[in-house]
């Protein structure tokens, strides 16, 4: 009915959801989050989140309880162009990193990808969209610059933050529980390390990302059991760290699908 359509931009729900989409302060108070666009929000509620409100642009059919809106409601509402019509603000889950215990204990080599101080949200989701079609067992984010509820994320992921085992926490808290079971800890470096295809990474294995402007902490570097490196061939010495993580959740892949690998390491 045309009195249940929210017309204003000044409403009270709709400025809410333009605050959840800009501050990642919001976001972790209120244990809230938006999803924007059909298949993500399909994608969540299958992985088991809870859609706390639905907002859908007048003219469009969804099954679902929802409130309606304007366009121009829903143009100040939505972070980014091409949604098809349908916002949800969803309850956060539990990311600590005791969380990860159940997934990676019924694995008999769980691969693990770690990333530590990853700023760009871009990246990180895109590093969760590569790790869900690898079928990585877990993706730890240590000492966050950005929090796994960002939109530009969620966008970048597809919904691999929703099905991916996430888990948040420091860089020492990583290490110790990455030792506790016996993951062996593969830290990409460029110094002091093998060429990535010459690692077994058939066991359980973590491997663990830096930053693209100063790579990998100290304390990540004494704690490797090896540092693996992909060759740089051409004059520029690093890549995306994203496309790094890429091609080594892939070569994981390679050599647990392949009859036999000569590679070093146990």
């Amino acid at each position: 009915m045309e009195e249940n359509i929210i017309t204003s931009v000044q409403n009270a729900r709709i400025k809410h959801v333009v605050a959840l989409q800009q501050k990642s302060s919001l976001r972790r108070e209120e244990g809230l989050f938006v999803v924007e666009g059909q298949r993500e929000i399909e994608h969540c509620i299958a992985c088991g989140y809870e859609i706390v409100e639905l907002f859908v642009l007048e003219g469009h059919d969804v099954e679902r309880e929802h409130l309606t809106v304007t366009p121009q409601v829903y143009e100040k509402m939505a972070y980014r162009g091409s949604t098809e019509g349908i916002i949800a603000v969803v309850k956060c889950k539990d990311h600590k990193l005791s969380t990860l215990h159940s997934p990676l204990s019924t694995k008999n080599n769980p691969l693990v990808v770690v990333l530590e101080s990853v700023e760009k949200p871009g990246n990180l989701g895109a590093i969760l969209r590569t790790a869900e079609a690898a079928g990585v067992d877990a993706v730890i984010v240590c000492d966050p610059l950005t929090d796994v509820y960002n939109p530009n994320l969620i966008r970048a992921s597809i919904g691999g933050v929703f099905s991916v085992p996430v888990a948040v926490c420091t860089s020492q808290e990583c290490i110790a529980f990455l030792k506790a079971h016996k993951i062996r800890i593969l830290t990409a470096q460029l110094q002091d390390s093998y060429e990535y295809y010459d690692y077994n990474m058939r066991g359980a294995t973590a491997i663990v990302m830096g930053t693209e402007s100063t790579g990998l902490t100290q304390q990540w570097r004494e704690a490797a059991d090896a540092h693996i490196r992909i060759p740089m061939l051409g004059r520029l010495d690093s890549l995306n760290v994203s496309v790094s993580a890429a091609i080594l959740m892939y070569e994981a892949v390679r050599q647990r699908n392949s009859p036999y690998q000569r590679t070093l390491g146990m």
